[in-house]
């Protein structure tokens, strides 16, 4: 069986956006998820959710495997990008749609 720390990587592997938080794209369970959620709808980009809430071992596993206490976490093509207020200052400075145009494209022309 898959250790989480193999599940994790798995799964920012497998996905160019991949979204640690509470609930899920459909039924976000905290404010930071559901805005994190809605940036990554506007953007329109294809994006993966895991919740961790349903399962305390990867909530746990999380935060030790990026360094970061806190939850939503965002991975985008591999790398860990940040959390709600990170990716919200991306986005409205501009610098997070051609990061994720440029993952998602990647995936495509592969």
């Amino acid at each position: 069986m898959a250790s989480i720390v193999e599940k994790i990587e798995a799964a920012v592997k497998e996905n160019k956006i991949m979204i640690f938080m509470k609930g899920n794209r459909s039924f976000p369970q905290c404010g930071f998820s559901a805005a994190t959620v809605a940036i990554f709808d506007e953007i329109g980009a294809p994006y993966a959710t895991a919740d961790v809430l349903s399962d305390p071992e990867l909530r746990d596993a999380i935060k030790q495997y990026s360094n970061w206490p806190t939850i939503p976490q965002v991975y985008i093509d591999g790398k860990f990008v940040g959390g709600c207020d990170i990716i919200r200052e991306m986005h409205e400075s501009g610098e997070l749609e051609p990061m994720v145009k440029a993952a998602v494209g990647a995936s495509a022309q592969q």
